[in-house]
């Protein structure tokens, strides 16, 4: 295995966390925007508001795209198995 390797895993791996988590931290952002803005105009400041829809969204967007996050990341560990014998030479 040369350096070109090592790489090619470490890119391919920090591409594969940032596909599975953008959707989640995107919704956590753009709830806790549209929460922050809520609370801007009403003056309330209660702390549940805050984490309570975020954790339903995040929640959401899990039971949405769960299925796929799970097909990718097992599709990326099994190229990563793969490549076993080529790391052994």
């Amino acid at each position: 295995m040369d350096l070109g390797d090592v790489i090619f895993l470490l890119r391919d791996g920090i591409f594969q966390i940032l596909m599975l988590v953008s959707p989640i931290l995107g919704t956590a952002l753009v709830v806790g925007l549209l929460v922050a803005i809520f609370q801007a105009t009403t003056s309330i400041q209660e702390q549940t508001l805050t984490f309570v829809p975020k954790f339903f969204s995040i929640l959401g967007v899990l039971a949405l795209l769960g299925a796929w996050m799970l097909a990718s990341l097992r599709g990326y560990t099994f190229k990563i198995f793969e490549m076993i014998p080529q790391v052994a030479r």
